[in-house]
């Protein structure tokens, strides 16, 4: 656009708004991450289970992208702020899947049945079924608060909307994601630990 000279084009409101919420949250995104790393290192003294828990973020927000790009959802401070919740939500599910898997490792090594990687395997499956049915119902209360949400109308409801469609995208991504790949993932880092100890010897 050509102006003529001592005319001025300024963008101003929401876009204003946005470039400042921006900024900030080139800080405040990381800054969560490491927020929620250094709690997880503070309960597990390892950072391998840390690294296990935080792969849920990127499963959940496989849904949550997906989500918003059918409803047409552009990025937005209320978008964000969706994220993140969501972030501390999936760290939440996935420190109680790998509870309940370690519960079952730790479980079958006690009784001296954890003699090779297919024991391995057995325990895993039967950690991550005793998970599924509290993993439903969490996922469930978490759906039935929000669903309502993206129904709603009047004042503040398009804010609203923003900040519960990537939260339900992503525990529904989550949910399944951390049935399937979490088991794997830690049948890999307890698998080459077995196998290490069993080459030492």
């Amino acid at each position: 656009v050509v102006l003529p000279n001592g005319y001025n084009v300024f963008w101003s409101g929401q876009y204003e708004y946005m470039e400042r919420a921006k900024q900030r949250l080139i800080y405040v995104v990381p800054l969560t991450l490491l927020v929620i790393f250094l709690l997880l290192y503070i309960n597990f003294k390892s950072v391998g289970r840390c690294v296990i828990v935080l792969l849920a973020v990127p499963f959940s927000m496989i849904g949550a992208v997906w989500l918003l790009y059918l409803l047409g959802y552009n990025l937005s401070v209320a978008v964000w702020v969706g994220i993140i919740a969501l972030a501390g939500v999936d760290a939440e599910t996935g420190v109680i899947m790998l509870l309940y898997l370690e519960h079952a490792y730790e479980k079958w090594r006690a009784e001296g049945r954890m003699r090779s990687i297919a024991d391995l395997h057995e325990a895993i499956i039967e950690g991550a079924v005793k998970r599924i049915r509290p993993k439903v119902m969490t996922i469930m209360a978490i759906l039935m608060g929000l669903l309502p949400i993206m129904w709603s109308h009047g004042a503040g409801a398009d804010v609203m909307k923003r900040i519960a469609a990537p939260m339900i995208g992503g525990v529904i991504t989550s949910f399944l994601l951390e049935l399937l790949v979490y088991p794997a993932i830690f049948d890999l880092w307890r698998g080459w630990k077995m196998r290490r100890a069993i080459q030492q010897l």
